[in-house]
């Protein structure tokens, strides 16, 4: 797979990456878990004045980095936003070109628009990683030897398989949510390290999956980047 640099802002893969992106506003569809039954907190929102002026390209940086924040807050309300909300994160998102785009704007902002970009690439990884047997089994096998990765306790059920990095990926989401970003960004990281561990035998399994441990270290290095900033 084709490296590229400087999409959000790091070394990240271009396949997984354009998959990732289009359907991450998407994630968990059809799972045990699900975001619908939580509301944004009042308070939150995204200020029409802004939005109005960034649609029509008079929105200054100071402007603009005030909107990609009230932008980065929302996002884990994504399945529960009230349909003027709903409306005005679609104007942002259709004037900037899609989900993709949407994405790398966040990232172009430092603090938590680009924190919270990264740590979705995350989350949509987890869910197409999700997909993959090879991937599953590893972890699977992995787990056999230590039953609890470091910095996962509490965090995962007894039985690894095809929906345990969703609900990872959910409980991230989750945390974002919560403002609780910190703890977010330590399961991000532990995560993505045991995914980096179990790599190896997944491309034994799979050749198909054999960028899977370089992808992680650089989805780590992302979000360790980010994290500082924020």
């Amino acid at each position: 797979m084709k490296m590229t640099h400087g999409v959000l802002g790091g070394s990240v893969h271009e396949t997984p990456l354009s998959k990732v992106v289009d359907e991450l506003l998407r994630l968990r569809r059809g799972t045990s878990h699900t975001s619908r039954d939580r509301s944004a907190p009042a308070g939150f929102g995204l200020d029409p004045a802004l939005v109005g002026d960034f649609v029509a390209g008079t929105l200054g940086p100071q402007g603009e980095a005030a909107l990609a924040d009230q932008v980065a807050r929302l996002l884990p309300f994504h399945w529960a936003l009230p349909n003027k909300l709903t409306e005005a994160m679609t104007q942002v998102i259709d004037h900037l070109g899609g989900q993709r785009d949407l994405m790398a704007w966040l990232d172009g902002h430092s603090g938590l628009p680009r924190l919270v970009a990264r740590l979705y690439v995350l989350m949509g990884l987890l869910d197409q990683f999700s997909e993959e047997p090879a991937v599953v089994t590893a972890l699977r096998e992995s787990r056999e030897q230590t039953p609890c990765p470091p910095g996962l306790q509490g965090y995962l059920v007894p039985e690894t398989d095809d929906e345990t990095l969703g609900s990872i990926a959910f409980k991230i989401e989750e945390l974002l949510g919560d403002g609780r970003e910190k703890e977010a960004v330590e399961l991000a990281l532990a995560t993505a390290a045991w995914l980096r561990q179990a790599a190896p035998r997944a491309e034994q399994l799979d050749p198909r999956v054999g960028d899977l441990g370089e992808l992680m270290d650089h989805i780590r290095q992302d979000i360790q980047a980010s994290s500082a900033e924020a």
